[in-house]
């Protein structure tokens, strides 16, 4: 478990280009950040808070979330979906480039007490807006299966992943895979064998689920706050983890993770709206 960089805030929204560039946010101190391959850190988006998820667009410039979705390039701004909700958090592109995304209706930081529960919706390569599900309590990773014929969500309030068949470009035959109550699904990222990579928020963890839901592996992580993951390098076998502590060093605070797997990530579509 090799550490890349540390000091940060609550680190979200890992995403790796095709020049095995990193992008991470800080979600409570603001701005998207840039690791070069050489270990060089320098900042993509100043200042926006909030950011828990982050897509490549496939004309440059990222999709972030925040209090909109919206397309940053070259230091513009341009607006892909502006609800009245208090604001979104992971999102994440398909095949076809399209963005699904997850509303946070309450304060995702707030302990106890009932939650107000969020949507998920899909931006479609038009810019109109599908909305998809609701009765997500806290909203986290979105991922595919390898063959696209199953979609996963962490809701982190119901402790549980929500899964879907996608027939016909429809979601049907919604289910709850691994529910527990010692269970925070944060951020994940699916392998070409199917495993569902989690990351296990307050277990120090990445948890790895077969299809149904079924625990068949796990890596340590030096961290309690264990947020979101992904996939980057030219094999893909490179695990990108981030966090927002260190238990090893607790000084560092949030901290990027890589550590190398057998089986290579799924590759992830590009944003084309």
């Amino acid at each position: 478990m090799e550490t890349l960089a540390f000091g940060y805030g609550l680190i979200e929204g890992p995403r790796v280009d095709a020049e095995d560039n990193l992008y991470f946010s800080d979600v409570p101190n603001g701005g998207v950040h840039r690791r070069s391959p050489d270990g060089e850190i320098s900042v993509a988006i100043p200042k926006r808070r909030g950011v828990g998820g982050i897509a490549l667009h496939v004309d440059g410039g990222l999709v972030v979330s925040g209090r909109n979705i919206c397309h940053v390039l070259d230091g513009e701004t341009r607006v892909l979906f502006d609800p009245v909700v208090p604001g979104f958090n992971d999102l994440m592109a398909d095949p076809q480039g399209r963005i699904y995304c997850g509303t946070l209706q309450s304060d995702p930081f707030a302990e106890g007490g009932d939650r107000v529960a969020g949507d998920c919706y899909r931006i479609e390569l038009d810019g109109s807006v599908t909305h998809l599900y609701g009765d997500v309590a806290l909203t986290n990773g979105i991922g595919f299966s390898p063959d696209g014929s199953q979609i996963y969500h962490s809701d982190t309030g119901h402790q549980h992943l929500i899964c879907h068949d996608i027939v016909d470009d429809q979601l049907v035959n919604r289910r709850a895979l691994h529910h527990s109550r010692a269970f925070f699904p944060d951020g994940l990222a699916v392998d070409e064998a199917g495993t569902i990579w989690v990351a296990d928020f307050r277990a120090g963890r990445v948890l790895g689920l077969s299809p149904t839901g079924d625990e068949i592996d796990s890596i340590p992580v030096p961290s309690t706050a264990v947020t979101s993951l992904c996939f980057g390098g030219a094999d893909r076998r490179d695990l990108y983890i981030v966090t927002a502590d260190n238990t090893d060093d607790p000084s560092r605070a949030g901290t990027v993770f890589r550590t190398r797997v057998d089986v290579p990530g799924v590759s992830v579509g590009l944003a084309r709206i």
